[in-house]
């Protein structure tokens, strides 16, 4: 797909992502052992594309230090930074002046999925449509905005959440337009696709087309989905080309030390530097570089940051350590608890269980 080029929105810091380290935007943060935003590459550069322009409106600099020309990824990259937040189509027509080709495939930066980009824009190509959305099917809509399609794979309307949706299809943050449309968008202001775009191309008779499947697909806007997102690319259940290392229960890099009698498992990663103690379980998690989980500790479906400590008999399941705390002997954290950056818990500090 040489004639296809990509563009990529990346937003802000993520706030719902906190605490985890502070100082990178959410498509940044190491997850499976490598940028959010690698995974997402990795899947363009294999469906043949190699143009990519990448929009953002926060901390751009870290994007282009990471990432560089795109070389390195086998790709070009041209970096677009907005004065100010755009939204989703104000952002696209953002990049339209580094456009060249007639069909650009966009992507939400924040989904992690595993759909045939090589089909989705055969789809357009053979519906000859002026957008075309890729759909998934999940299993509970009614957290998603759904979008109805007819017999011929065509959008119907674009619906918000509702307790009752017609459909078990939803909008999966991966599009393809005609460059024309593109254009059309107004300029210089904030533009929502699913509120303004799209509902205006039906209003408008254009025709708008649906790529409906099952693919993988999770949006990674929460602490627990970039954990089972990190933990599912570590054991080959979502796909990437830009995973360091062999898929399996454990992504173990450099530098780590794991004891013997530990046991990690479910597709956890272990950071660079990372020391895991005698006895400890660890189980779906992301140790990132430098923590420290101690002996006899649990950790389970969890984020432990940079430098971060979990002392010896410490339980910590469905939490995020942010970087540097210190959750003491014998703690025990759960439930979506978040510990700050820096926090240190002192032994005991917090606990569920009864002491005898």
């Amino acid at each position: 797909m040489d004639d296809v080029e990509a563009v990529v929105l990346v937003g802000g810091k993520g706030t719902r992502l906190r605490p985890l380290t502070l100082s990178a935007p959410k498509p940044m943060l190491p997850t499976a052992g490598v940028p959010f935003l690698a995974h997402l590459l990795s899947r363009i550069r294999a469906a043949g594309v190699r143009r990519v322009i990448l929009g953002t409106s926060y901390l751009a600099e870290t994007f282009a230090d990471h990432f560089g020309d795109g070389t390195a990824a086998g790709l070009e990259i041209t970096y677009v930074v907005e004065e100010a937040p755009l939204g989703t189509g104000g952002g696209i027509r953002n990049v339209a002046k580094h456009l060249s080709a007639e069909d650009v495939l966009v992507f939400n930066g924040d989904v992690l999925a595993g759909t045939d980009l090589g089909a989705v824009v055969a789809t357009h190509r053979r519906t000859a449509a002026d957008v075309t959305l890729h759909l998934v099917r999940v299993q509970d809509p009614r957290a998603y905005g759904c979008v109805p399609t007819d017999t011929e794979g065509r959008v119907l309307e674009f619906l918000e959440k509702t307790d009752d949706p017609p459909t078990d299809q939803i909008n999966a943050g991966c599009y393809v337009f005609r460059r024309s449309v593109i254009d059309s968008i107004p300029e210089g202001r904030p533009v929502s696709v699913e509120r303004e775009t799209f509902p205006g191309l039906l209003a408008s008779g254009s025709r708008v087309s649906g790529h409906v499947d099952t693919s993988y697909w999770r949006d990674m806007g929460t602490p627990a989905d970039l954990v089972h997102g990190s933990a599912d690319l570590v054991r080959g259940v979502a796909p990437s080309a830009a995973l360091p290392g062999p898929t399996g229960e454990a992504l173990v890099l450099e530098g780590a030390e794991i004891a013997e009698g530990a046991l990690v498992f479910g597709g956890t990663t272990v950071g660079r530097g990372v020391r895991i103690g005698a006895g400890a379980r660890v189980e779906g998690a992301m140790l990132f570089d430098g923590a420290v989980v101690g002996e006899g500790a649990v950790v389970e479906h969890s984020v432990v940051g940079y430098g971060a400590r979990v002392d010896d008999g410490a339980s910590v399941v469905d939490t995020v350590v942010g970087d540097r705390a210190v959750v003491g002997a014998q703690c025990e954290l759960r439930g979506g608890m978040r510990v700050w950056p820096d926090v240190v818990l002192p032994p005991h500090g917090v606990r569920f269980s009864p002491d005898v």
